[in-house]
C-alpha cells in the first residue's frame, strides 16, 4: 500500500479493515428510559469541565436498547449525562457511558469523544414495570425502575429535550502519552421521528465501583422519569472549544 493509498483510504482503526462504517449512523426503534435525580453539587463541580457551566444540581440516568442502528448493530447503553450550558444556551454533558458492543463503543470514541466502556446493560419490559440494569462484569452497579407507560408526555416538550445540544470532551492522546487531542465536542440529534413518550413512578440505585464510579454522582432524590420510542440520525460533531490552543 502506497503513500497516497494510505492517505485516501485512512478512516478509522485498525487501516485495512475499521471497526465501524462511514456514517451516517441512523437508529430505528431507539428506546430510551431516563431518571432524573438530584444530586450534590459539589459532586458536580468536580466533573463537569469548564467552559461548561452546571444548569442545576441535577443528573439524567439513561439507559438506552437500540435494537437496530446502522453500522453498530444491535446493543444497549446505559450511563449519566448532566444538564449544562454552553454561552448561556442549555444542553447536556455525556458524562459516562457503558454498552455491550464493540463497533459503537470504537466509533463513539475515535468519532466524537463519546466516554464510553464495554459493561453489560440492559432495558426490559418486567410484566408491569420498565427495569433497566448496569453490571460492570461480574457486579451490578445501577438499577433503575419505570411504571410502564403510565402517562403520555407532550410531544412537543420531549422533541424539544431531544433537540437541544450535546457536549463532549473527546481526548485522543500521543505517542508518548500527553494529549494530542483535547477538545469541547458538540453535536445534535437529527431527522428525529418521535413513537411515543410517557411518564410514570421510577426509583433508582447507584453501587460503588472503582472503574465504573456512576455512584459518585449520588441520588439524593428522583425527581422524573422518560419513557421515550424514536427513530434518529446521530449527527456527527463540531469542536466548539480546543483546550491545548
Amino acid at each position: 500500500m502506497d503513500i497516497d493509498t494510505v492517505r485516501k483510504t485512512a478512516f478509522a482503526m485498525p487501516l485495512t479493515n475499521p471497526a465501524f462504517p462511514v456514517g451516517p449512523y441512523r437508529f430505528v426503534n431507539r428506546e430510551y428510559m431516563i431518571i432524573t435525580y438530584r444530586t450534590d453539587r459539589a459532586a458536580l463541580e468536580r466533573v463537569v469541565p469548564a467552559p461548561l457551566e452546571i444548569a442545576d444540581d441535577v443528573v439524567k440516568y439513561e439507559f438506552i436498547r437500540m435494537p437496530d442502528s446502522t453500522g453498530f448493530g444491535d446493543y444497549t447503553e446505559s450511563g449519566q449525562v448532566i444538564p449544562v450550558t454552553w454561552q448561556g444556551k442549555r444542553g447536556a454533558y455525556t458524562h459516562a457511558m457503558f454498552l455491550n458492543d464493540h463497533p459503537p463503543i470504537a466509533g463513539g470514541r475515535e468519532l466524537w469523544g463519546f466516554p464510553k466502556k464495554l459493561a453489560n446493560p440492559t432495558l426490559e419490559v418486567d410484566v408491569d414495570t420498565l427495569v433497566g440494569t448496569l453490571d460492570y462484569g461480574k457486579l451490578r452497579i445501577a438499577v433503575g425502575t419505570m411504571g410502564y407507560k403510565h402517562r403520555t408526555l407532550p410531544a412537543d416538550t420531549v422533541l424539544a429535550a431531544l433537540h437541544e445540544p450535546q457536549y463532549l470532551v473527546k481526548v485522543i492522546p500521543h505517542v508518548d502519552g500527553s494529549a494530542r487531542v483535547c477538545e469541547l465536542v458538540r453535536y445534535y440529534l437529527q431527522d428525529i421521528t418521535l413513537k411515543g413518550a410517557w411518564t410514570g413512578p421510577a426509583a433508582l440505585e447507584l453501587h460503588p465501583h472503582a472503574l465504573a464510579p456512576v455512584a459518585e454522582l449520588p441520588v439524593r432524590e428522583v425527581l422524573s422519569a422518560t419513557h421515550i420510542l424514536a427513530d434518529i440520525t446521530l449527527g456527527l460533531g463540531e469542536v466548539v472549544f480546543d483546550y491545548l490552543a
